[in-house]
């Protein structure tokens, strides 16, 4: 079974791409930020253990909720096809 296939039985779909927010030495401070990002409720919040072995650190990321961003490139989408068809009309106007 390739990965296709068993992201096709998942219905897994990606979502916006995480941003890094702040790199902390520590996880307590790492959390208190996650903490503080996560009273949003639009956004989504994770801690990421990076870096080499010798030197760890604790990426905090945020990207906006899957839902609430497909829902705004909708949004978005559908406002540029009115633009695009009310430019159109406008060039039918002039002739």
């Amino acid at each position: 079974m390739s990965t296709e296939e068993v992201e096709e039985n998942l219905g897994h779909t990606e979502g916006p791409s995480w941003q890094i927010v702040g790199k902390f030495g520590s996880f307590a401070e790492a959390d208190s930020k996650r903490n503080e990002i996560s009273e949003d409720v639009d956004l989504q919040v994770k801690i990421h253990q990076m870096g080499t072995v010798a030197q760890r650190y604790f990426a905090v990321k945020q990207r906006p909720d899957p839902q609430i961003a497909v829902f705004e490139a909708d949004r978005l989408r559908k406002e540029e096809k009115k633009k695009r068809k009310a430019k159109l009309n406008k060039k039918r106007r002039k002739k």
